[in-house]
C-alpha cells in the first residue's frame, strides 16, 4: 500500500469517530462545522496536553533510572563500599556509547539544534524514532549521575511529539513547523513550571526571534496546558527552595550589572572552552581511541568528582538548594563551580546526552554566592545571598544559552516577586550583551554553523540575506571619462535611462559620480560654465561601491543609510572593475520574487511531496511545477552559477535529496529542502521547478 494512502488526516479521524455514532446523532454531528480558529485552539491545547504528559513521563523516567543506578546497581557493588558511586556515571556513559554504536546517525540528531533544523529546514518534521532514541539516552545519562540537565532533551522531546502529531493529522509544512516549535516551548514550560519562560524559549531559540500572531497564540495555549499537566502530576511548587529575596537599597543596583558583566565573560569563556574540548575530543582522542573508552573515562571523571562532592551528580537542583540555604562553605561552592564548568562540556562532547540549562543555573548559583561573599567579606557590603544567587542563575542561563527574555521570565516565575525584576533584568541583559559582543550569535546557531548548516531566519531580512547581487540582473553602468565637457555630460544624462554617471581616469579607476541632482546645482550658472567645466568639476568624489558577492540585506541597509538610489557593482575579484549597477527597485523586485518562491514552496509543499517525476502540477493559469532530474552539466555547480531564472525562465522551488541507505528519514522518496543560492547540485538531487507552462514544457527535452 502506498504510504500516502495510510496517512491519516484530522478529517478522516473525525469521520471514523462519527461513523461509530447512532444514526440520528450521526446526522446532527455531520452538520456541525467548526471555525478554523476553533480547530486551531483545540489542536494547540491537544499538543500542550500530550507534550505535558510526555514531559511528566520523562521526569519520572529519570527518577526511575536514578533509582536503578544509585539504589539497585550501587547495592550490587557493595564490595566496593562508598566508592561504588564512582562506577555509576562510567556505566551510564558506557551504555550510551553502545546506543551510539547501534544508531550513529540518529545519535547525531540531538538537542535543541535538531529542533531548530527541523523548523528551519525540514518543514517541522522530526522522525519519531529520533524522538524515542533521545528520550531514553538522556534519561540514562542523567539517571546514572551524568552532570547535565534535562531541559534540552525535554525541548527535543516536546518538538518531536508535536511533530508526530502534525504528521498523523496531515498538517501542512507551515503548520507543522509552527507546532513543532510550540511543542518544544511547551516542554520547557512543563519542565520548569514556567509557561511564559517556555513561550519565549520557543521564540528566542527555536524560532530565532521570529513569530507571528498565530504562533504566539498557539504557544500560550500549549505552554499553559503543558504547565498545568506538569503541576497536577509533579506538584505546584518550584524545584528551588528559598526565602523571600531582598534587593536592598537601589543605590546598589549597579552591583547587579557588574555581576551580569562578570557572568557574561564567564559564559563566553565557557562556550569557547566547550568548543575547544569538542575539537580536542573529535579530532584527536576519537582518532586514537574507541568512543566507548573515551565516554567511560569521562564518566569516571564525573564519578570521582561526585564521590567527594555528591552535589555534582545529576541535574544539580539539590546542590542549588544547598547553596540557597547557605549549607555549603565558600570553598565547596568554588570547587563545585569549577567542576561543573569543566565536566559538563566533557560529558556532552564525548557523547553524553543532556542539556546545558540546569548546569547554567547551577554555575550561576555558585557565581552569585561567591560574588556576595567577596563583596560582603572583603568590601564591607551587607548583600542578600538569596537575591544574588537567583540573579546569578538567570544571568548565567541567559548568557550561555542566549535566551535573555526566557531567562528573565523563568527566574521571575519561580520567585513571583515584582521587586526582584529590575535587578534580574540588569544582570541578564548585561550578561547576554557581553556574550553577543564576543560571539555575535546564539550558541545554538553557532553549533549548527560548525556542522555546516546555514540556518535562515524568517522574515524580510533573512530573505534578503539569502540572495546575493550575483543572483540578480544588473543595469548597465554609464561610465564616461572624467574630463568629459559639461555639455556632453548633460546630453548623455538626458538621453540615458538612468540618472547616474560614473567617472573614470586614464588608468581606468573610478574617480567620481554624477547624478541629476549634481546638474541641478549648476543649472543657474550653466551658460557661464559650459565652456570651462568638465565632468570631474561637478562630480562627487565619494563613490560608494558594492561587491557582486554582497547579499541584498547589506545592500538595502546601505541604501537606507546613504539615501541614494543606485550603487555601482564591482567584480568580486577586482574592486576597480564595474560590472553594472543595482538600484533600490531592483532589490525590492528581487525580494518580491524570492518571497513568492518561498510562499509557493510552503503553500504547495504537500503537493510537491506527492507529484512524480515528469508529472506537471498546475499552480495557476499558465504556470506549473514539475520534478526533474538535473541536466548533466548542472552537476557540481551552484544555483548561482546555473542562473536558471535567466537561462531557462525557471525557479528552483525545492530540491528533493535522495536518502542514503542508512537514513532514518520517514519520507521514502527523499527529503525536500529549500536551497540557498550557493547550494551545490549533485547527481542524486531532483529539482522541483516552477515556471510558465511554455518553459516547463521545454524541460521534457533535457538530457
Amino acid at each position: 500500500m502506498d504510504k500516502r494512502e495510510t496517512e491519516f488526516t484530522l478529517s478522516k479521524i473525525l469521520n471514523r469517530l462519527i461513523a461509530l455514532l447512532p444514526l440520528g446523532l450521526k446526522d446532527k454531528v455531520k452538520n456541525i462545522t467548526f471555525p478554523d480558529y476553533t480547530k486551531f485552539t483545540l489542536l494547540s491545547v491537544l499538543i500542550g496536553a500530550v507534550v505535558g504528559f510526555a514531559t511528566v513521563i520523562f521526569h519520572h523516567s529519570i527518577d526511575f533510572f536514578n533509582n536503578i543506578f544509585f539504589e539497585r546497581t550501587a547495592g550490587g557493588l557493595f564490595f566496593l563500599g562508598a566508592a561504588a558511586v564512582i562506577t555509576l556515571p562510567a556505566l551510564g556513559m558506557l551504555i550510551q556509547s553502545l546506543m551510539i554504536s547501534f544508531a550513529p546517525e540518529i545519535a547525531k540528531k540531538r538537542g535543541v539544534p535538531e529542533v531548530i533544523k527541523a523548523v528551519s529546514m525540514r518543514g517541522g518534521r522530526i522522525p519519531f524514532r529520533t524522538t524515542i532514541f533521545h528520550f531514553f539516552a538522556p534519561v540514562i545519562c542523567i539517571g546514572s549521575g551524568g552532570t547535565v540537565g534535562p531541559e534540552g532533551p525535554a525541548a527535543q522531546l516536546g518538538g518531536g511529539v508535536a511533530s508526530k502529531i502534525g504528521q498523523v493529522l496531515g498538517l501542512s509544512d507551515s503548520r507543522a513547523r509552527m507546532f513543532t516549535a510550540v511543542g518544544s516551548g511547551a516542554a520547557i514550560a512543563a519542565i520548569f513550571n514556567t509557561p511564559m519562560g517556555g513561550i519565549f524559549f520557543a521564540i528566542e531559540v527555536v524560532l530565532l526571534n521570529y513569530f507571528q500572531t498565530s504562533t504566539f497564540s498557539a504557544l500560550i495555549l500549549s505552554s499553559v496546558t503543558a504547565s498545568t499537566i506538569s503541576r497536577i502530576f509533579l506538584g505546584d511548587e518550584s524545584v528551588f527552595r528559598f526565602g523571600m529575596p531582598h534587593i536592598g537599597s537601589y543605590e546598589y543596583l549597579y552591583l547587579y550589572a557588574v555581576l551580569g558583566i562578570l557572568i557574561g565573560l564567564t559564559s563566553v569563556f565557557y562556550i569557547r572552552y566547550s568548543s575547544a574540548i569538542d575539537v580536542i575530543i573529535k579530532k584527536k582522542l576519537l582518532h586514537y581511541l574507541p568512543r566507548w573508552i573515551v565516554m567511560t573515562a569521562a564518566g569516571l571523571l564525573v564519578g570521582v568528582s561526585g564521590y567527594f562532592y555528591n552535589d555534582i551528580f545529576g541535574i544539580g537542583y539539590s546542590g542549588i538548594n544547598n547553596i540557597l540555604s547557605h549549607s555549603l562553605t565558600w570553598q565547596v561552592v568554588l570547587i563545585l563551580l569549577i567542576l561543573k564548568f569543566l565536566l559538563v562540556p566533557i560529558v556532552l562532547n564525548t557523547g553524553g546526552f543532556g542539556g546545558t540549562f540546569a548546569p547554567s543555573l547551577f554555575m550561576g548559583a555558585c557565581f552569585g554566592y561567591l560574588f556576595v561573599f567577596v563583596c560582603n567579606y572583603f568590601l564591607g557590603f551587607n548583600l542578600d545571598y538569596t537575591t544574588f544567587i537567583l540573579v546569578g542563575m538567570g544571568a548565567m542561563l541567559g548568557g550561555i544559552n542566549s535566551i535573555p527574555i526566557a531567562a528573565i521570565l523563568i527566574i521571575f516565575e519561580m520567585t513571583t516577586d515584582y521587586s526582584f525584576i529590575l535587578p534580574l533584568m540588569l544582570a541578564v541583559v548585561s550578561s547576554t550583551m557581553i556574550v553577543q559582543i564576543f560571539l555575535k550569535d546564539s550558541v545554538h546557531v553557532r553549533h549548527l554553523q560548525l556542522q555546516g548548516y546555514r540556518v535562515k531566519r524568517e522574515g524580510e531580512s533573512s530573505t534578503l540575506k539569502s540572495i546575493s547581487l550575483e543572483d540578480i540582473n544588473k543595469n548597465e553602468a554609464l561610465i564616461i571619462p572624467e574630463n568629459t565637457p559639461l555639455p556632453r555630460v548633460v546630453k548623455i544624462l538626458m538621453e540615458a535611462q538612468g540618472d547616474t554617471l560614473y567617472l573614470k581616469n586614464n588608468d581606468g579607476l573610478l574617480t567620481g559620480v554624477i547624478t541629476s541632482s549634481h546638474l541641478k546645482a549648476v543649472i543657474p550658472e550653466y551658460e557661464n560654465l559650459r565652456e570651462v567645466c568638465v565632468a570631474s568639476d561637478i562630480a562627487s568624489q565619494k563613490v560608494i561601491k558594492v561587491s557582486n558577492s554582497d547579499d541584498l540585506d547589506y545592500v538595502m541597509k546601505l541604501f537606507e543609510r546613504k539615501d541614494v538610489d543606485e550603487f555601482p557593482v564591482t567584480s568580486e575579484n577586482n574592486p576597480d572593475e564595474i560590472i553594472g549597477t543595482v538600484r533600490r527597485r531592483d532589490v525590492i523586485a528581487a525580494y518580491n520574487r524570492e518571497s513568492l518562491k518561498q510562499n509557493l514552496a510552503d503553500g504547495f509543499a504537500r503537493e510537491l511531496k506527492t507529484i512524480n517525476k515528469m508529472d506537471i502540477s498546475k499552480v495557476a493559469e499558465g504556470y506549473s511545477i514539475i520534478e526533474k532530474e538535473p541536466k548533466k552539466e548542472f552537476i557540481g555547480k551552484t544555483l548561482a552559477q546555473l542562473r536558471l531564472r535567466n537561462s531557462y525562465g525557471l525557479e528552483v522551488l525545492m530540491v528533493r535529496k535522495k536518502n542514503s541507505p542508512y537514513s532514518d528519514s520517514e519520507n521514502e522518496d527523499g527529503d525536500l529542502v529549500v536551497p540557498a543560492h550557493d547550494y551545490l547540485i549533485t547527481e542524486d538531487d531532483t529539482l522541483v521547478l516552477f515556471g510558465s507552462d511554455e518553459n516547463i514544457e521545454k524541460t521534457r527535452h533535457w538530457e
